[in-house]
Order: structure tokens, then sequence, then C-alpha cells
């Protein structure tokens, strides 16, 4: 959705795990216009915040699309998911301290926290987040801010320096990929890693196909996918670990393409951000019900 304060892998196999605790976490936040009713008296923000407070009990309280310019092969199971009756991804003990772990980096950056527990949660402090910037712009550097807290600021420096360099970063992309894919189905949903294939034509390992993003099904906004998902997950990896990433979110069926080691196209070239705002939205409802609909800058995301 997002990638928060900073979403990991560098290393051979332990570096990996923990580099990538959390990434497109972007912040992922959810992590980018519909904003959901965020409530919940301020007065429990700092403690939630803070992260030297923490105790077990009260942390599990807190609760293709295909490019048109690059190309995906059949996603390789190097992630093994945990399907549900549907399946749906069951989150693991692990994954509930990661969540609440994650959810408390935003309450600290956003200054609320809400009082439902767990992922519920979570998504009113991401429309908080949303609230709160003044532009699009600064709530992507907040979600930026969200995903550097995630890491030890050493572990960023070192991985940008030593890792991302090697076989023209090809080495960085593909760890981060499985650290992505294997950390992160707790915020996305079922995930695995694919193939991309570059613009020069050479195929790298280095992709996560996410089946179905539940930070974007449950933000039902495009607005919170776009500002504090996709473009800070993209400015983190980049200015922060020294990878590239190009980030396609299907706003029909919910999936999404991360294309590690691949330059995302300019702002105003990106399709993402030209796409209408999405069927389940309630202002985007609204509108409809009322007639407006009728010109393209009236179907987009005022959000974006």
């Amino acid at each position: 959705m997002l990638t928060s304060h900073g979403l990991t892998a560098g290393r051979r196999q332990p570096v990996a795990a923990v580099v990538h605790l959390s990434v497109s976490m972007a912040t992922p936040l959810a992590t980018r216009g519909c904003l959901l009713a965020s409530r919940g008296p301020p007065s429990h923000a700092a403690a939630a915040s803070s992260s030297s407070s923490w105790s077990p009990s009260s942390l599990l309280q807190l609760g293709r699309r295909p490019s048109h310019r690059l190309h995906s092969s059949s996603p390789q199971v190097d992630a093994a998911a945990a399907p549900g009756k549907s399946g749906e991804y069951q989150p693991s003990f692990a994954d509930d301290l990661l969540l609440a772990f994650f959810r408390s980096k935003m309450v600290e950056e956003v200054g609320w926290d809400s009082e439902k527990p767990g992922y519920a949660g979570l998504m009113e402090v991401a429309n908080r987040l949303m609230v709160k910037g003044k532009s699009a712009l600064e709530t992507e550097q907040a979600a930026v801010r969200v995903l550097q807290s995630l890491f030890p600021p050493l572990l960023l420096v070192l991985y940008k320096a030593l890792l991302a360099p090697i076989g023209n970063g090809q080495l960085a992309a593909m760890m981060l990929a499985r650290a992505t894919a294997l950390s992160c189905q707790w915020l996305m949903g079922t995930c695995s890693v694919n193939s991309v294939t570059l613009p020069d034509g050479k195929s790298w390992s280095s992709g996560v196909f996410v089946e179905k993003c539940k930070y974007l099904e449950e933000s039902k906004c495009l607005g919170i996918c776009i500002n504090t998902c996709k473009l800070p997950t993209q400015t983190f990896f980049k200015d922060h670990m020294g990878v590239d990433l190009y980030m396609e979110p299907n706003f029909e069926d919910y999936s999404c393409q991360f294309n590690f080691g691949v330059l995302p196209p300019p702002l105003d070239t990106d399709k993402a951000l030209k796409e209408p705002c999405l069927d389940i939205c309630t202002n985007a409802r609204r509108r409809r019900e009322l007639g407006r609909n009728s010109s393209p800058d009236e179907l987009g995301c005022p959000q974006v």
C-alpha cells in the first residue's frame, strides 16, 4: 500500500529476514479518495507510539497487473503462503507481532491511535495519516519516515553501500523480493516471488506478485494505496536501500506486481496515478449517484 518511517533483505540468509521486516509497509504503509472515519481518544496515542514501553500483551492488542513494459512469469513458490479455507492468508502469531510493531510506528508518526484492534485499527490509523497530510507529497513523506523507523539506521546504510552495487543491483533486488514475500503477507495477503523482464531484455527473479492486496481492499481508497504505499515504498527502497522499485497495483482485481530493480516511470506518465476512484469508494459512489461522473477530473481520486 504504501512503500513505513522507513519497509530488508541484504545479507546472506539472515539479513534478508531482518532487513525486510516490512517492505511495502507502505507503507507500505496501507499505506494511497475516500477516507474511513478514524476514531479513538488522543490520550492513547502517546502510550501506543512509545516502542520502549511495549510488552507482549500490549503488542497483541494492537492489533498483474502485467506491465505494458515489463512482463512477469508464472509465480515461483519461493515463499510459501498460509492459505485459509478460501485461499486467504491466515496470519500467524509472528504476523500479529509484526502488525503491532508496524502499527505502533504509524501511531508514532500520526500521534493518534484507533480504539479498534488488529488490522481494522491499522486501517483507521492509515486513514488518519491521509487526513493529517496537507498534501499528497506530505503524506508520502510521512509514510517514508514510517518505513525508515522499521529498520536500524546502520542496516539501511550498509545495505545501500555494500549490497546494492553488487551485480548492477541484481543481488540486492532478488534478496528484497524474497524478504518481501516472506515477511509481508500479513499486510498484503498471499504473495509469491516471480520473474520480471527488464527494459534491456534481461530477466531477474526479483518480482513479487500479490494475489489480492489486503491493504488496498480494506482501505477502499486509491489515494491511500498511492500515497501511503506505492509512492513512499518506491521512494524508500531507492533512497534508503539503493534499489529501484516499480509497483503496479491493479485496481480492478486488487492484485499488485512489485518489480525490484526496475526504475519507476515519471509521475506524469505512471498509469496508476491516472486511475479513477475504486468502485467500492464511498465518495466515488456518492458522486455517481449525484450524476457528477461525466468528466475525467471528477472520476479521478481527489487524494492523488
